[in-house]
């Protein structure tokens, strides 16, 4: 749930070069390909692959990859998209939806619709709820209607939903763990590790303690997948420093 952000948080990004910040565009759309996974960002014709993303933080989104400028094959577009059972009755239709930036991952749909009436006009569908996305719809299953939530209830611990102070500092304390966690660590080598970068962050700023004491606590939750993420990163980065001195080969070749 660590990198779980929302598709009305990408909307309205600014994409930068990670490498030489220089402005790539402004993102517009987020699409899935066939394996139901989120593939790209666009902006106008500019087409970002989620594996290129280096980082997404407040506003911005740092990319390793230049973007794809023809329009891939077989995308999908899952907003305002409807919602039918599988009898083939309309229920309602996504409004929202959270997903992993970093392995595109569906964490989560906000529906609106009737579907949704009953919790004020916004419920949540999981992705074991759902049969199964074409290009104009999301099945879902018989018995899913009568275990909706709410919007504010099911998605309670996702970190699209804390607020913006302490997804500043749970970022910042990442950022500081990158060299200092290692695929190997043990959750308690991991967890002591957090709760010192923590301390540092507490002495060296003037942010409020129960933001920090909260932004802290989510990263010790979720020290499996902060480990993750890291290593990933760092897969990433390798993935795309091969790719430039390649590119600079072919240059020279």
């Amino acid at each position: 749930m660590l990198n779980v952000v929302r598709r009305s948080q990408i909307i309205g990004c600014i994409a930068i070069d990670g490498s030489t910040a220089d402005f790539v565009g402004e993102l517009e759309e987020v699409w899935l390909d066939d394996s139901g996974r989120i593939a790209y960002f666009s902006g106008g014709e500019t087409y970002l692959p989620v594996e290129g993303i280096a980082g997404v933080g407040m506003g911005a989104v740092s990319v390793y990859y230049p973007p794809v400028i023809d329009t891939p094959e077989n995308l999908r577009c899952l907003h305002e998209i409807k919602i039918e059972s599988t009898l083939g009755e309309t229920l309602g239709w996504v409004e929202d939806f959270l997903f992993d930036w970093q392995t595109g991952e569906i964490a989560a749909y906000i529906v609106a619709g009737e579907i949704a009436t009953p919790f004020g006009g916004r419920a949540v569908l999981y992705p074991e709820d759902v049969e199964e996305i074409t290009t104009d719809k999301v099945i879902i299953r018989e018995d899913v209607q009568n275990q909706l939530r709410g919007e504010s209830e099911g998605l309670k611990g996702f970190f699209s939903e804390k607020s913006q102070q302490v997804q500043h500092l749970v970022h910042i304390i990442d950022d500081r763990l990158h060299h200092l966690i290692a695929p190997e660590d043990k959750p308690e080598v991991v967890r002591v590790k957090i709760k010192e970068v923590s301390d540092e962050v507490a002495a060296s700023t003037n942010h409020a303690h129960h933001v920090l004491q909260e932004a802290t606590e989510f990263l010790q939750e979720q020290w499996h997948s902060l480990q993750q993420s890291i290593a990933r990163a760092e897969e990433r980065a390798k993935a795309s420093l091969d790719a430039a001195w390649k590119q600079i080969h072919q240059i020279k070749s």
